[in-house]
């Protein structure tokens, strides 16, 4: 009898060592980046602005997702692009997740300090390689305690129309996706059980209001949105960019035919996203123990615009040792992600609406994100059609890696969907 009562006891004790194993988990961290001294700020190619202030504080934010044996990061940095060089560093420093299941992507703030190095004519640069490395460190540090907080949680995701006076196509008005997708973990255990742990946001905008010209280091309208969500719900807020190239950008126009440029104006847009969001979210149905899987594959481009190559060749943020000196291509890593009933695509820079809503068209989900300027930042991603065609385009095309990098990422990628199981509807 005892026997049996011992035998009854392991094979309960193992059912819930299994169980436990296939529980979905969520956990959340974030580290300040904001740089405690006034350096260089980049908001595009070119000879970054020295600021001369700091208007609200710079973040690291990240969210772990596990179940089972899958263990995947959602890291965003409030910079105008993370490379990989970057990115890699901190991959480095992380335990327990494998680094291909790493995402690092950047806001695409222009008000940050300068993460890519741009070389001027005579090959130097102005970024602080102290501060970058310092940031690195961040990054892995705000990874490795979002694994330490892994909870069970359930999900829940939605996608909407992200409707106000938020974004605009510059070169053209309507040509953008309004489409707005929401992730959010809910903690089902402990004292904070039904309380969300973190809430994503994934939507196309430049983060440009305060841009270089206002001379002021700031998260632009990333900061005012992560605060107005944490203060309505709780838990900890994180922000993907989209599809957001050519020039997806915030819709600050006056009737007067001016721009407001000033951090009113980035309040006003961050928080209209944020209840944007908050309500897409709100009806969104509870989903239990939802599935996660997580592939990712390298692709290569041909590197074909020469100021690019420039900027490769004499960049600090770029690794040397790859390609043996060779920049006639470069290569980058894409992930799929399911997410519950959400799949997500990240993009190595800034697609054009026309790329990312032909990819979203051809996702297995009606739930589809585009995780833009994620795993690395190679600017501008145009079709072979738009590229270098008509003057609008000239300053996109001028830097972008070249022709073909449309193509080569639409094909690449529906290969990455097609060859992996779709999420759960």
């Amino acid at each position: 009898m005892r026997f049996k009562l011992f035998s009854l006891t392991l094979i309960s004790l193992a059912f819930l060592i299994t169980v436990n194993a296939q529980t979905f988990k969520a956990g959340a961290a974030f580290r300040k980046i904001t740089p405690d001294h006034l350096i260089p700020i980049s908001g595009g190619m070119g000879t970054p602005e020295i600021p001369i202030g700091i208007k609200g504080d710079l973040f690291v934010r990240a969210i772990v997702l596990e179940k089972g044996s899958t263990r995947v990061a959602i890291v965003s940095v409030d910079n105008l692009g993370w490379p990989a060089f970057l990115g890699d560093r901190s991959r480095k420093l992380i335990k327990g997740i494998a680094p291909e299941n790493i995402l690092i992507g950047a806001t695409h703030a222009h008000s940050a300090p300068d993460a890519y190095g741009f070389p001027n004519e005579k090959g130097n640069t102005g970024a602080d390689l102290k501060y970058l490395d310092w940031c690195v460190t961040q990054v892995a540090d705000a990874v490795n305690e979002a694994i330490a907080k892994l909870e069970p949680a359930s999900l829940r995701t939605a996608v909407g129309e992200a409707k106000g006076k938020i974004a605009y196509n510059y070169y053209a008005e309507r040509l953008y996706d309004p489409r707005c997708g929401v992730i959010q973990a809910v903690a089902t255990s402990g004292k904070n059980s039904g309380k969300p742990i973190a809430t994503l946001i994934n939507y196309a905008i430049h983060p440009e209001i305060l841009g270089t010209d206002r001379k002021l280091i700031s998260p632009d309208l990333c900061g005012p949105l992560y605060d107005r969500i944490e203060s309505k719900i709780g838990g900890m807020a994180i922000f993907m960019n989209s599809a957001q190239g050519g020039m997806v950008t915030a819709d600050n126009r006056r009737e007067n035919g001016k721009e407001a440029n000033d951090w009113d104006e980035c309040i006003r847009i961050g928080n209209l996203l944020a209840d944007a969001a908050l309500r897409i979210i709100d009806a969104a149905p509870v989903q239990i123990n939802p599935d996660l899987f997580c592939a990712s594959k390298m692709i290569r481009f041909p590197l074909d615009n020469k100021t690019m190559q420039y900027v490769f060749q004499h960049s600090p943020l770029v690794d040397k040792t790859s390609n043996n000196g060779d920049f006639s291509s470069v290569t980058t890593q894409v992930n799929l992600l399911n997410i519950g009933k959400v799949q997500v695509l990240t993009i190595p820079g800034e697609a054009l609406p026309n790329i990312g809503f032909y990819v979203k068209r051809k996702m297995k989900s009606d739930q589809p994100f585009l995780f833009g300027l994620t795993n690395d930042a190679y600017g501008y991603i145009l079709s072979k059609e738009d590229f270098d065609s008509f003057e609008r385009y000239k300053y996109i095309t001028r830097t972008s890696l070249g022709e073909m990098t449309g193509e080569i990422y639409e094909t690449e990628a529906l290969k990455l969907i097609n060859e992996n199981p779709a999420p759960v509807k």
